[in-house]
C-alpha cells in the first residue's frame, strides 16, 4: 500500500513538471510567401495574402513584421523562448514591396522587441500580508468608517 502511494506521488510530480510548449503569433505559409513579388505587390495585396502584420516600423523605413515564436514553460517558472521567426516586408515610398527578409532568434538584435512592463501603483504585498489584510476585522477596538466621509 505504501509503495503504491509513493509511486502515485512520483507519477503526479512527473506530470506536474512536464513542459508546456506554446506556439504564438503568425504561422507562415511558404507558398504564399514565395508568391510575393518585389516591385509589383503593394501594401493592399500583402494584407490580402498575409493578413494584418504583428507590428509595423515606427521610425525610419516603412516595414511590416510578421512575428512567430515558440515558448516553453516548466511548472511555474518563467517561459523561455525556444524559437522565433520574423518575416519582414519592406516597402518603398509608393507602397510597393522592395524586399522580404527572414530573421531568427539569433538575429534578434536587429529588431528589438520591447519587454518592459508598466509598473502598478502602490506596493506589492507578500502572501502573508495579503492573508492578514483579508481577515475580517473584529468589532472590538476597530471602528468602521465610510471612506467617502459620510455616515456608515
Amino acid at each position: 500500500m505504501r509503495y503504491r502511494i509513493s509511486l502515485l506521488c512520483a507519477f503526479a510530480f512527473l506530470i506536474a513538471c512536464t513542459p508546456v510548449v506554446n506556439q504564438r503569433g503568425y504561422l507562415e505559409d511558404k507558398e504564399t510567401t514565395a508568391a510575393i513579388k518585389p516591385g509589383t505587390d503593394t501594401k493592399t495585396s500583402i494584407q490580402e495574402k498575409l493578413g494584418y502584420a504583428s507590428t509595423t516600423a515606427t521610425f525610419g523605413n516603412d516595414a511590416w513584421y510578421y512575428i512567430s515564436q515558440t515558448e516553453k514553460q516548466v511548472a511555474f517558472f518563467t517561459p523561455t523562448v525556444q524559437q522565433r521567426s520574423i518575416l519582414a516586408v519592406y516597402f518603398d515610398k509608393a507602397g510597393k514591396v522592395t524586399t522580404l527578409r527572414h530573421y531568427t532568434l539569433a538575429q534578434g538584435h536587429l529588431i528589438s522587441l520591447e519587454s518592459r512592463t508598466t509598473p502598478a501603483r502602490g506596493r506589492e504585498l507578500t502572501f502573508l500580508q495579503q492573508l492578514m489584510n483579508a481577515t475580517p476585522a473584529s468589532s472590538t477596538g476597530m471602528q468602521q468608517t465610510n471612506p467617502g466621509g459620510g455616515a456608515p
